[in-house]
């Protein structure tokens, strides 16, 4: 195994982990985004056929992937978001794994669904020397959601609901980034924790 220290970035829904990230990223840190990898893949040839195998030719308008089209027929069908995932993940996994053997030093892994991820993480052999979660408390995570999304408290609840408690990932994580602040806050905490790694 190479020498490198792969640290996992992760938080839930509107905790303000892309923040982090970008910082990250502006100080010439590596960062591996999972989300970009997983809207790439479906445009490589073989996951195209694929899926074009497993839900129909017209997925595909003009050789792009009808996003909204496939997320409807996914959300509905246990059994098709299955199926999806295992086009899907053998390939985003692929490339995360290959991105990080590339790199010098530290590197890392950007995994919005980190901890919902972990079987997974496993069965890929992506291991993590840290890992590092972006937190805020429930209720200013409803109000940064309502004013993001423009939507009910009910519907906001909903989102937060579908993905493990950002309380529960708190108690799995390594170094808690504490985004309840201001920015400049939250980024000191990024950079005491990055001269201790």
């Amino acid at each position: 195994m190479n020498q490198n220290k792969i640290i996992g970035l992760t938080g839930s829904i509107s905790t303000g982990k892309t923040q982090v990230s970008n910082f990250l990223r502006d100080r010439g840190e590596k960062v591996i985004d999972a989300d970009l990898i997983a809207r790439e893949v479906v445009d490589l040839e073989n996951v195209k056929e694929k899926i074009k195998k497993a839900f129909g030719e017209n997925i595909y308008v003009d050789d792009k992937l009808d996003r909204s089209g496939l997320a409807e027929i996914v959300f509905r069908d246990e059994e098709k978001r299955q199926i999806l995932n295992e086009i899907e993940h053998p390939e985003i996994y692929r490339i995360i794994l290959e991105e990080v053997k590339k790199s010098k030093g530290r590197v890392f892994v950007d995994i919005p669904l980190l901890f919902e991820s972990e079987e997974l993480n496993k069965k890929y052999n992506l291991n993590f020397d840290e890992i590092w979660l972006v937190y805020v408390d429930r209720e200013a995570q409803i109000k940064r959601l309502m004013n993001r999304d423009g939507i009910s408290r009910e519907y906001a609840e909903e989102k937060i609901n579908s993905q493990i408690s950002v309380e529960e990932k708190r108690k799995k994580a390594d170094v808690i980034i504490d985004n309840s602040g201001t920015l400049e806050e939250t980024f000191k905490q990024v950079e005491k924790n990055l001269k201790k790694l």
